[in-house]
């Protein structure tokens, strides 16, 4: 088959099923699929590409399709068992780095990308990363061996705090923040994501509501607690945050100059 077609008819069939930037899509896959710089492609590398294609048409997220995600520094194994690592969520690792934290816990790890791209930024501190799901800690213990602070990490099954023991320099989440309303409108893409990752199920600050009253008691005195968010709950995750105690709340915007990170000290 030539390498040409090939592109040409898979980015025809993306466009008309509404798969957004086709091409760039495509280019993914072919690399994925082993395809070179020659002109025609073997049957193994077709047929290779073929199915991609086709699990892409199905609008499964490309990541899952080859198995990774670009984060940060870093390529991190992608499931269907975790969020899939997205560009604003670096915005949380840029703030953490600058607080020279020695100890950091990740409620809701996922794929680890948050936890295990801090511990890559700040080399003397140590982690405790926490998921309700098994099968997503088991991929968070491969992205850390992947990053090479397997040694610095310990995971942890926990639902938020109750299992968690001592005292942090740093709390970090990217929590369920998507209200049960908005799930019907979102991407079709993300209905191969794990749902519990994506919302509470109900207005999208159960989370937030869970973080604020177990904050206070598991960080250190100066300690940060640093939350993603979604675009519009800046002033609600704000008023949990300071209701609970915490003071010096900032939200910090992303690359686009949304809302997505929102950021408070405990005061000691």
């Amino acid at each position: 088959m030539k390498l040409r077609d090939a592109m040409q008819d898979a980015r025809r069939r993306l466009e008309l099923v509404g798969v957004p930037d086709a091409g760039r899509d495509v280019s993914a896959l072919l690399d994925a699929a082993g395809a070179g710089v020659e002109e025609d492609m073997t049957p193994e590398v077709a047929a290779r590409f073929a199915a991609m294609v086709e699990s892409r048409l199905r609008r499964r997220p490309v990541s899952q399709i080859i198995g990774r995600r670009a984060f940060w520094m870093h390529d991190f194994e992608v499931t269907s068992d975790v969020l899939d690592p997205r560009p604003e969520t670096e915005t949380l690792v840029d703030a953490a780095r600058d607080t020279g934290a020695a100890r950091v816990l990740d409620l809701g790890t996922g794929s680890g990308c948050i936890a295990l791209s801090i511990l890559h930024e700040l080399p003397a501190a140590r982690a405790v990363a926490t998921d309700l799901s098994e099968a997503a800690l088991a991929v968070a213990r491969r992205n850390a061996d992947r990053v090479g602070v397997a040694d610095r990490v310990t995971f942890l099954r926990s639902d938020w705090f109750s299992d968690v023991d001592g005292q942090f320099d740093l709390i970090v989440s990217n929590p369920p923040y998507i209200a049960a309303a908005e799930m019907p409108g979102l991407a079709p893409e993300l209905r191969h994501e794990p749902r519990m990752a994506l919302t509470d199920g109900a207005d999208g600050l159960s989370a937030y509501r869970a973080l604020a009253r177990g904050a206070g008691a598991h960080l250190a005195s100066g300690g940060w607690v640093m939350l993603e968010i979604g675009h519009a709950q800046g002033a609600d995750v704000t008023a949990l945050l300071e209701a609970a105690g915490l003071r010096d709340v900032t939200i910090l915007p992303d690359l686009d100059g949304r809302d997505r990170v929102v950021r408070a000290r405990n005061p000691g």
